[in-house]
């Protein structure tokens, strides 16, 4: 599979300056270069590196014909037109994979370049060292609500002690001189103090974010792609417009699917039967931050999609990104194949007699990792080890909060079950 299998694809013309005319064809966007292809002969007719392009415009050609031109370096521009659905769409698209590598020269140009060994080691655990980041940050969020569900059970706990109070009054005869005591009042009126804290702390208190990505954002199909950005919460997904306005929320138990279509895009399906399915189509450059979350989160409804697999067989990096960083998939499944590949590269002969090393034997035996990356990958590993301790020592907190959790539940519903029938009697 090529290394540059296309993101997206756009018919349209492209204008050839040196024969002045329009040429129909395809312009398509990969994760480094934004080439056009004729529409016959399937020739290539420009290719640009994204890390080349200087500027990105919306112009019109004799003030009448709509168009998109790309400035390179060497001030060479590059006139695109006729493109559909519309040329605002591609603009969206093109300017938001050209700005994450803008914002990103160094890390682009790393990309580009041939990696040692030893940096792919260190770029396919820094991976893994996100994805247990993010596993720990769901972990942390987890606990806490484990946290917020005792803190009300003991609240229940302590109202059904007042209502015990209060059954055992009413159960009292009526001839009993004690029936009404001085505390109730009292009592209520704390009860309802409480209450209100409890009501205003919980309406301060907003949702928790766990990560935030910019993206573009179309409802429904592909066609009307618009500046926005996705947002993943402990319980939820948001998705809002280019000034931060909520467009959609999705709880967690109304996400029927969500289809990864590429490492880049995706898209978020609520069904419904009777009236027409709710999906938000999201395309970004930093896509691996939230799915890295929302395959933990979301685990049995996420689906790769057969156009996946054209990535997936070409694990390349993002355009911001490094080798081995653009996927959170490169990390979890690669690992085993860069160690097994390094192993295997770095195979010499056992007994090479003296004065017949060939210039491919001496490239051979040259250390494939050095003693930085050695130290860095060793420093890496330590991060990870403590990584794994802390988010072992918060499942043993989560083990013991669920146990108490349990019984509390059951003394709860025990004593429920206790004070219902006894207003039964009552009444």
């Amino acid at each position: 599979m090529s290394r540059d299998a296309p993101i997206h694809s756009w018919p349209g013309s492209y204008y050839i300056n040196s024969e002045k005319r329009w040429v129909s064809g395809t312009l398509s966007l990969s994760r480094t270069t934004l080439r056009f292809t004729t529409e016959q002969s399937k020739d290539s007719l420009a290719s640009l590196r994204l890390s080349r392009i200087m500027e990105i415009k919306m112009e019109s050609s004799s003030f009448i014909f709509s168009t998109l031109t790309v400035l390179e370096e060497g001030n060479i521009k590059h006139w695109f037109g006729s493109l559909r659905p519309n040329r605002v769409v591609v603009y969206n698209v093109l300017e938001h994979f050209w700005r994450e590598r803008l914002l990103s020269p160094t890390q682009s140009r790393g990309a580009e370049a041939s990696l040692s060994k030893g940096r792919e080691l260190i770029n396919l655990v820094s991976g893994a060292q996100r994805r247990l980041e993010d596993a720990g940050k769901v972990l942390n969020h987890q606990g806490e609500q484990f946290d917020n569900v005792m803190q009300d059970l003991d609240k229940i706990d302590s109202n059904l002690g007042v209502a015990d109070k209060l059954l055992s009054e009413l159960e009292s005869p009526p001839w009993w001189p004690f029936g009404k005591l001085p505390w109730r009042n009292q009592q209520e009126a704390k009860s309802e103090q409480a209450a209100r804290a409890t009501s205003s702390k919980s309406l301060g208190k907003g949702p928790r974010v766990i990560t935030s990505i910019p993206a573009l954002v179309s409802k429904g199909g592909e066609s009307d792609w618009k500046p926005g950005c996705l947002v993943v919460l402990v319980s939820s997904l948001e998705i809002r417009d280019a000034n931060s306005h909520l467009l959609h929320h999705f709880e967690r138990d109304e996400v029927d699917d969500i289809r990864v279509h590429n490492p880049y895009e995706v898209s978020v399906r609520q069904r419904f039967i009777g009236k027409p399915d709710i999906c938000y189509r999201l395309l970004s450059v930093k896509m691996a931050d939230a799915l890295s979350v929302m395959e933990m989160q979301y685990k049995k409804k996420i689906e790769f999609t057969t156009d996946f697999a054209a990535f997936q067989a070409s694990p390349a990096t993002t355009p911001g990104a490094t080798l081995g960083e653009g996927s959170v998939w490169v990390a979890g499944s690669g690992a085993a194949a860069g160690l097994s590949q390094l192993k295997l590269d770095t195979k010499v002969p056992v007994e090479i007699p003296a004065g017949e090393l060939t210039q491919v034997q001496v490239q051979v035996l040259q250390p494939t990792v050095t003693d930085a990356e050695a130290q860095e990958l060793k420093q890496m590993l330590l991060q990870l080890k403590n990584l794994a301790l802390e988010a072992e020592t918060e499942l043993e907190r989560q083990d013991e909060a669920l146990d108490a959790l349990v019984s509390s539940t059951d003394r709860a519903t025990m004593t429920i079950d206790k004070h219902t029938r006894r207003m039964r009697k009552l009444l």
